[in-house]
């Protein structure tokens, strides 16, 4: 899909625009892409301490630069596969620090939901800022077949449920450990000592997502200048880029542009802006997970 948007994307530009974006790239402020990756940094080590607030009701203390480096490791996996990199961070400590796979998966489970909601408050600003905006772009979805497939969603659900539930065949009594495992795992938001530390590291994620962002719309002269409101949808059209591929390749530049468009934002200017951003993320999780990919098995002989 991200080859495909990349295609459709550039056959949309003449010569002069593709030399122009070659030229902002060439020509961009690079100290403003270094604060960037170091914010990143910053938000990667936040998210690896905030584990473990969630591990410690379950009795389990792994090394800090264990739980840094699954973290790494993890967003260098999306890479490859969407969302494999969550099993490999709960395999992780399951290899190395002992941790039940299905105990540290729920504790990621647990801290995608805090990211979750997060996001929703996100939305939420970008939504009291530009309402108009975001009325008329989904005036014409059809309620109606959302609300089918929510109600099929939910049956179908339910169903199972119930089914995993009574049954006693081995591989769905497998499934229910797991799910049981799960559950503990979501559960220790709830039971961690020091939520006002867990909420703390979650804000400070996500200003370190937004300080990201800001800090590079400073490489190219057009986008510096940028409204609190037009970052805020140009981060959110990012997020949602990052979601639908690997990594956001392809999509990334094509969202956040698309975003940026909306604000003034000329083409060359906003494709720039996100090529400079997705490839300088890229390169942050290419580096630092490969480094983890190796340093991990090093680090901890004997322990496989």
């Amino acid at each position: 899909m991200g080859v495909f948007l990349v295609y459709i994307y550039i056959a949309k530009f003449t010569n002069e625009e593709l030399k122009q974006i070659v030229y902002n790239l060439k020509n961009a402020n690079y100290w403003w892409i270094l604060l960037s990756l170091f914010f990143g940094i910053l938000s990667h080590l936040s998210r690896a301490y905030r584990w473990h607030f969630m591990l410690a009701p379950l009795g389990y203390k792994p090394k800090y630069a264990n739980s840094i480096m699954a973290v790494l490791l993890a967003y260098l996996l999306n890479l490859v596969i969407p969302r494999s990199g969550e099993v490999a961070r709960a395999a992780t400590l399951a290899k190395y620090e002992n941790v039940p796979f299905e105990k540290g998966f729920g504790t990621i489970v647990a801290e995608r939901i805090s990211d979750i909601i997060m996001l929703l408050i996100i939305l939420g600003i970008v939504f009291f800022y530009q309402a108009d905006l975001i009325i008329g772009y989904f005036s014409g979805s059809n309620p109606i077949n959302k609300i089918i497939v929510l109600v099929l969603f939910f049956g179908f659900a339910y169903a199972g449920i119930k089914l995993i539930k009574k049954s006693t065949h081995p591989f769905l009594i497998k499934i229910r450990t797991f799910i049981n495992g799960l559950i503990e795992g979501v559960g220790s938001i709830l039971k961690m000592d020091k939520k006002g530390a867990f909420i703390f590291h979650t804000i400070f994620i996500w200003l370190m997502y937004i300080a990201m962002f800001w800090a590079v719309t400073f490489t190219v002269p057009e986008t510096s200048h940028l409204s609190f409101e037009a970052l805020l949808v140009g981060f959110i059209a990012g997020a949602v880029a990052m979601s639908i591929t690997n990594g956001g390749f392809g999509a990334y530049p094509v969202f956040v542009a698309a975003a940026l468009s909306l604000y003034g934002i000329n083409k060359e200017a906003g494709a720039s802006f996100g090529l400079l951003m997705w490839i300088s993320q890229t390169i942050m999780v290419l580096t630092f997970g490969g480094l983890s990919f190796l340093f991990l098995p090093i680090l901890n002989k004997g322990k496989e």
